[in-house]
């Protein structure tokens, strides 16, 4: 795997973990939006992708599906897995923030945060 697709991986995986450590998000509204964007991916690729990055041990078989369609590739899954050591990391540090932080003031950011993904994916071509 390339080193800037590393870097990538593994700089999505720590946007998700600390959004999942803020907000309890992460798949479907950090990496799925990443993946389309900066990476390329189809929504499918994107989907299975996020798939094998959160949840193998509950969506391996859903992984498996995706995969055995020729919707993600292996590196994909490589990708998905680079994400998710990002994820263990970057949730640590989203949780550390988010303690300090009063629920109003948390709340606000999580709602302009849904806001901002909502429009992009909405004039996404």
């Amino acid at each position: 795997m390339e080193q800037s697709i590393l870097y990538k991986s593994i700089v999505t995986g720590l946007a998700a973990g600390v959004a999942a450590g803020l907000f309890g998000v992460g798949g479907g509204i950090v990496i799925v939006p990443i993946l389309i964007y900066w990476f390329g991916m189809t929504q499918h690729a994107a989907n299975g992708t996020s798939l094998v990055a959160l949840l193998m041990p509950v969506g391996g078989f859903a992984v498996w599906n995706y995969h055995k369609s020729g919707k993600i590739s292996g590196e994909q899954i490589q990708l998905g897995l680079f994400i998710g050591v990002g994820i263990a990391v970057g949730a640590y540090l989203g949780s550390q923030i988010a303690i300090g932080v009063n629920q109003v003031v948390l709340r606000k950011f999580f709602s302009v945060f849904l806001a901002i993904v909502a429009i992009k994916l909405w004039f996404q071509k």
